[in-house]
């Protein structure tokens, strides 16, 4: 089953999807959490595996960061104090139905909100930090972090998606002078904690392929190095909003039909 032609493509998968994030830092969860309901994995199958991908995938890019003193951990500990209990309440909420074939619809509907908010950010990320940007207080900010980080935790449970992009411009907005390399470095310091916790919680509800798993990983891992590197020789103003549409395509396909 390990040599097999499916796995060759799962390999194959998560090195485009590699790839891709490498390259436009794009979310992975909002790339192949599509890509695997195409090969025809069911919803619950496709968003447990991709969000125990996302975190494994991510991990070595939080000590990078963590290395060069670009997270605030101040902010990551505030949003995580929202975004974990949350992701828990999500598991458990989800382990009440008697099977997963019960909250495929809530999960397919909320995984096209989540993709249609992730393209709109990618399109419009500038101008939407530029118009809603605030200079919160510092006595407030644990507490609209924490908020922020509560309904973060809850979609990207459901999803997978959203815990990179729209978790960006949520510091963008909140901290805009923030330098870009302390905002992404936190976010994934954030991002990594979140998605292995849903994803363990996925894997108590049985909703982990650790075959596709596996492949996903070996085909990616290699191309993120590889996307970093040739990010600066790539049009990123041409490939995020190609990206962008195929997102908006996703996110009407799953929420409209």
């Amino acid at each position: 089953m390990w040599l097999s032609m499916d796995f060759i493509w799962y390999v194959f998968a998560g090195a485009a999807v590699g790839l891709a994030v490498g390259i436009t830092g794009v979310g992975g969860g909002s790339l192949m959490t599509p890509l695997l309901l195409m090969f025809g994995f069911p919803p619950h199958i496709a968003i447990g595996t991709d969000l125990m991908y996302a975190g494994i995938a991510k991990s070595t890019g939080v000590v990078m960061h963590a290395k060069r003193g670009n997270v605030n951990w101040k902010i990551v500990f505030a949003m995580a104090a929202g975004s974990i209990p949350a992701s828990f309440i999500t598991v458990w909420a989800l382990s009440q139905f008697e099977k997963p074939d019960h909250y495929q619809e809530i999960l397919t509907s909320t995984l096209g909100v989540m993709l249609l908010l992730t393209a709109i950010v990618i399109l419009f990320r500038a101008k939407l930090t530029n118009t809603l940007s605030v200079n919160i207080a510092e006595h407030n900010s644990t507490k609209i972090v924490f908020v922020c980080g509560f309904i973060l935790g809850v979609l990207v449970t459901l999803t997978s998606v959203g815990a990179g992009a729209l978790g960006t411009a949520i510091m963008m907005i909140l901290f805009p002078a923030m330098r870009a390399r302390n905002i992404v470095g936190t976010d994934l310091a954030h991002a990594v904690p979140l998605t292995l916790v849903a994803g363990t919680g996925h894997i108590f509800l049985g909703n982990v392929d650790y075959i596709l798993l596996a492949a996903l990983l070996i085909g990616s891992i290699p191309t993120i190095y590889i996307g970093t590197r040739i990010a600066s020789h790539v049009p990123n103003h041409v490939l995020q909003p190609l990206l962008a549409t195929a997102l908006l395509s996703f996110g009407v396909k799953y929420l409209f039909f």
